[in-house]
């Protein structure tokens, strides 16, 4: 399980939010997504603690708590939902299958 960490500062780095969580726990993972067109994060993170235990001491400690001057949204992460190929590419004009725009040849 995986715990979501919202409301995060966008200068936050995976040492930071590792140093506050070891407060409660073993820290096996932090996932801090960047964007990918400026590089920088987010403003959410993921964190995956030793125990299911640990998991609840962080939430309870962190959820609400003030941190580089905001406050924190903490909860367990809900599963990836699957997308069931919704975003994979394929023809997308309905059943029309009616072209796209550009060049009209019909007017010259």
């Amino acid at each position: 399980m995986s715990i979501y960490v919202g409301n995060l500062s966008y200068e936050v780095t995976q040492d930071d939010l590792n140093s506050v969580f070891a407060e409660h726990g073993t820290v096996k993972r932090v996932q801090l997504p960047t964007d990918r067109e400026t590089g920088r994060p987010r403003g959410f993170a993921f964190v995956e603690m030793g125990t299911e235990a640990e998991e609840t001491a962080a939430i309870d400690a962190l959820d609400g708590a003030e941190w580089m001057g905001r406050d924190l949204k903490v909860n367990k992460a809900k599963p990836k939902e699957d997308r069931g190929g919704s975003f994979g590419g394929g023809d997308r004009r309905g059943s029309s299958g009616g072209g796209g725009g550009g060049y009209n040849r019909s007017r010259y």
